[in-house]
């Protein structure tokens, strides 16, 4: 990646009164000024042989990064080995959906902790990862925003280091949360940052997959998105931070305003 691009995850809002489908959503947000779009798998794999011809369309003739977010009930560390079977397919049967439309990542979170040891967790999360196939898509395991799910920085940097085909995708908005609002000011965005750089190298952020948005916590973590400007996640400084460390991929804006908050990010980034 040689640039920064903002884009939504799901559909644009736009007017209110227009429904879009994946093409025309990706012409609108082009339209406006946007760069990409996260195609939303997390209930099911909603690209078929049926409509992946016109979001191909779509996005080769706006010049478009597609990525995909991963079903939801995906547990590479579940109790049950079928169950861990079935995780597998979910994230196969995303890949497929997204290969398709010429989609580059694949977003989604590793698992759960279920109460055995971390290190446990992590042990099995690997072994599973490493049977997924190598296709030129990018899997990119999702920093998580609660204490129960596998899903710390760290845990998903040292998975990187191990599988060649695993890259990460920091959600700063769930670090925040699943921390309390640990995420204050520049310092605190700049020593994530410096942690990939350290660990992974100069490469991991000029190709860095990164989810923000606002987000209502607790102290057991996150609760569900908030428009950006209804919360206290505080994108200005952790902008600057990504603009300081020369970040280079793709933020994919989270929440309830879509491609407002989009643009809000994109606009703010242009006059730092």
């Amino acid at each position: 990646m040689d640039t920064l691009l903002f884009g939504i995850s799901g559909l644009p809002l736009g007017n209110g009164y227009t429904k879009f489908s994946y093409a025309s959503g990706i012409d609108y947000a082009k339209s406006i000024g946007l760069d990409a779009m996260e195609l939303l798998f997390v209930r099911n794999v909603n690209v078929t042989d049926n409509n992946k011809g016109l979001i191909l369309q779509a996005k080769l003739k706006n010049d478009f990064y597609l990525s995909a977010h991963g079903s939801h009930y995906i547990n590479l560390n579940a109790n049950e080995s079928d169950r861990q079977e079935q995780s597998i397919e979910r994230i196969l049967k995303a890949l497929e959906g997204l290969a398709k439309v010429g989609g580059r990542s694949l977003i989604f979170h590793p698992g759960f902790y279920l109460g055995v040891p971390k290190e446990d967790a992590y042990k099995t999360i690997r072994d599973n990862l490493l049977r997924l196939p190598l296709t030129g898509v990018d899997y990119r395991l999702e920093t998580t925003g609660k204490g129960t799910q596998f899903g710390t920085l760290e845990e998903l940097v040292s998975l990187c280091k191990e599988i060649s085909s695993c890259k990460l995708c920091i959600d700063f908005s769930h670090i925040h949360a699943r921390y309390n609002g640990k995420l204050k000011g520049f310092n605190d965005f700049a020593i994530i940052l410096q942690y990939v750089f350290d660990e992974l190298g100069k490469s991991a952020l000029e190709d860095l997959h990164i989810h923000m948005g606002g987000v209502n916590y607790n102290e057991k973590g996150e609760r569900n998105h908030l428009p950006l400007l209804e919360s206290d996640f505080n994108y200005v400084d952790c902008l600057k931070a990504i603009k300081y460390f020369n970040v280079k991929g793709c933020i994919i804006a989270e929440g309830p305003m879509v491609e407002k908050d989009a643009l809000l990010l994109k606009e703010t980034f242009e006059r730092l």
